[in-house]
């Protein structure tokens, strides 16, 4: 796989975090990574966007550039937090479109071997003022989408929903890895373990611990392959992961 899309169900669940642990192992493998954010919004100029969080934490290169590390690039950036859509119309900037993040991405498989692009926040979250979204710029680019999801309470409608509106768009669901799991999971959590990857329709391939974008980036790029599956690069047990975490037994009644 060249390209990944890189979506979530919501926003501020750790799309950036997990697709800076997607780039570090690809990169300790000796990959030429880069990572492509079609629109970064809420971000201010000279201001790190998620493209730049993402590859300082698995070894930054430079902006498109030829160096060693992680490379990233931007097509937009609006100074609003919101949609990419919105944001844009209210900058009075041109949008960025499904078809431009597509030829983006084309042209970054050329130079690159692998190409990790970030949507913003949900996978149906417009670009622009037309209706164009992430999913279609990865229908145009015929690429996989993995699903980053929060494990908490109410995840469950969303990845299925997720996961629907993949499949309705012909859409390949990579799989789903969850994208904050704290340390102290509640029984919410525990019960989501074992049903995610039914809702999504897909596999699930890893599980990110809260807080890990806080770690020094050594000890994230040392740590990222406990993480991910390895269809993902990594060394992550699913089945020993739903053994751990699955749902307590019931209390007995009476």
């Amino acid at each position: 796989m060249s390209i990944i899309v890189v979506t979530g169900t919501n926003t501020d669940i750790g799309k950036t975090v997990v697709t800076a642990a997607l780039a570090a192992l690809a990169h300790a493998k000796g990959q030429r990574v880069v990572v492509l954010k079609p629109a970064q919004t809420g971000v201010g100029p000279g201001e790190d966007g998620d493209a730049h969080v993402a590859a300082r934490l698995a070894g930054e290169g430079n902006s498109h550039g030829t160096g060693t590390g992680v490379d990233t690039l931007e097509l937009a950036r609006f100074p609003e937090p919101l949609a990419p859509a919105t944001a844009a119309r209210r900058a009075g900037l041109p949008p960025v479109t499904p078809q431009d993040v597509a030829d983006a991405a084309r042209k970054l498989a050329t130079e690159y071997d692998l190409v990790l692009i970030e949507g913003a926040g949900g996978l149906l979250v417009r670009l622009d003022g037309n209706g164009g979204t992430l999913a279609d710029a990865a229908r145009l680019l015929g690429a996989p989408v993995l699903v980053v999801a929060a494990p908490a309470l109410g995840t469950l409608n969303c990845v299925q929903l997720t996961g629907e509106a993949l499949r309705a768009r012909g859409l390949e669901t990579l799989g789903v890895v969850i994208g904050c799991w704290p340390d102290a999971p509640g029984l919410a959590e525990r019960c989501n373990v074992g049903e995610l990857a039914e809702m999504a329709g897909a596999p699930l391939l890893g599980a990110v611990p809260e807080g890990s974008g806080g770690l020094d980036p050594v000890r994230f790029r040392a740590q990222a392959c406990q993480w991910l599956a390895p269809e993902l690069g990594g060394e992550w047990d699913a089945t020993a992961f739903e053994s751990a975490f699955a749902a307590a037994t019931p209390p007995s009644v009476g």
